[in-house]
């Protein structure tokens, strides 16, 4: 795969294109460019980690968007077995920005639901850049439905910039479909396990995101609102609505979106490590993490009554916002 570096990146890119012609010219033989070689690869490494270890949240955004970043069907392709797709919302149609479907996780059937964006011009517009319609999230309801009839856990992975906002899927009811998938999940009677893998973006991410756990990769965010369109909205301009860079970053930094910030703030409940230099950089070490935490979750919660799963998933919603007040 050919590496795409953001702006903030490119020292690094300098360095490892160097190291890539070193590479051809000894065609993997040892010579004189090896001493080189090592020198750059140490050069590297401690660039890498010194960029990732500094990160602002409007960095954390475009890491969280890069597009080799892994997606829904990468994970599930890595960590389920025998996964088998289910279509279609059994009212008005299937919604490809959203895949359903049982698999085996770590020996145990569960229920994966996920956006999915694409990768590639063709499929981003397939799948509609990753923005569900309300037939989306009734699909993902059914499904999840399903699930509990059949005492399957569900996992679920988030990975959308927001719902789409187009005038048909206002018309056939967008918050009503979100708002249902909120009150319906909060109600059901098997463990549920939340997978922040992207960008976690609004009422969209909302409607996969009421669940017993709720994990986040390291760059991922989680926000009301894009970073743009906050300062957009904040910080209005005569010749039109496009923000600047410094704007931006101001907003990002406002928002608490990262998941340094939304740990502290108790929102999400634990950090899945990514590899140095993002999940891009290494899918499958990603993958295994992310399983890795999956799996130790999963075990706890189903240890748990449907009722005590039902009533502690509601005791965790009422706390979110909660905040003491100096007199």
């Amino acid at each position: 795969m050919t590496l795409y570096y953001l702006s903030f990146e490119q020292p690094l890119a300098d360095i490892e294109k160097r190291i890539e012609d070193l590479k051809r010219l000894t065609n993997g033989k040892k010579g004189e460019y090896t001493l080189e070689l090592e020198r750059l690869r140490e050069s590297a490494d401690r660039l890498k980690r010194e960029i990732y270890s500094n990160l602002t949240p409007w960095q954390k955004t475009q890491i969280a968007r890069h597009p080799y970043r892994p997606y829904t069907l990468d994970y599930i392709n890595l960590i389920a077995e025998d996964f088998i797709e289910v279509h279609g919302d059994r009212g008005f149609s299937d919604d490809p920005s959203i895949v359903t479907g049982y698999g085996w996780f770590e020996k145990t059937s569960v229920m994966f639901i996920g956006h999915q964006k694409g990768r590639g011009t063709r499929e981003r517009i397939y799948r509609n850049f990753g923005q569900p319609h309300p037939e989306g999230y009734r699909k993902a309801l059914r499904i999840m439905k399903l699930a509990s009839k059949f005492k399957k856990p569900i996992i679920t992975l988030i990975d959308t910039p927001g719902a789409y906002p187009g005038i048909g899927a206002e018309e056939r009811g967008q918050g009503e479909a979100i708002a249902r998938n909120l009150f319906e999940m909060s109600m059901l009677k098997v463990p549920i396990v939340v997978c922040i893998i992207g960008e976690g973006g609004s009422g969209g991410a909302l409607a996969l995101g009421v669940g017993d756990r709720i994990l986040m990769l390291e760059h991922a965010i989680y926000s009301v609102i894009s970073p743009e369109g906050c300062a957009a909205i904040l910080w209005k301009k005569e010749n039109g609505f496009t923000p600047d860079t410094s704007e931006i970053n101001k907003a990002a930094e406002s928002l608490k979106i990262t998941a340094q910030d939304l740990l502290q703030l108790g929102i999400i409940d634990e950090i899945v490590d990514e590899p140095l230099g993002g999940a891009h950089r290494d899918m499958q070490t990603s993958a295994k993490n992310l399983a890795q935490a999956i799996k130790r979750n999963l075990k706890e919660l189903l240890t748990l009554s449907p009722d005590e799963l039902v009533n502690k998933r509601y005791e965790r919603l009422k706390k979110i916002g909660a905040f003491e007040a100096e007199i």
